[in-house]
């Protein structure tokens, strides 16, 4: 093999490894968010249980993805896309409310 073909591949594997995190920082990011819903709506603080994890949940992700990408847009486009990926497969796998609202009991801030 040539050092360009091994360099070729080391950056292939950076590029899939960039996506794999982005995928599992991704599932953190989601998964705590619906872990926060179900903990927060059952609190009698939600607000500290909403602001507290989101705020953690940024600092991840976001330390996460400028660990992965360093200076190349190709690993932070291919960890965004990861990250992406997990939110769809988050949203399809968290199972529905275990009662659903009815519009009577939505209410909006005034």
């Amino acid at each position: 093999m040539t050092s360009s073909t091994v360099t070729a591949m080391n950056e292939a594997l950076g590029l899939v490894l960039a996506g794999v995190t982005g995928l599992m920082l991704g599932v953190i990011f989601f998964g705590g968010l619906w872990w926060t819903v179900r903990r927060g709506t059952a609190s009698s603080r939600p607000a500290v249980w909403f602001v507290g994890s989101f705020v953690v949940r940024t600092i991840v992700v976001l330390a996460g993805v400028y660990f992965v990408a360093g200076e190349s847009w190709q690993r932070l486009l291919l960890s965004l896309l990861g990250f992406l990926v997990a939110r769809m497969l988050v949203t399809r796998l968290s199972p529905p409310p275990s009662v659903p609202f009815t519009r009577a009991e939505v209410r909006h801030a005034p």
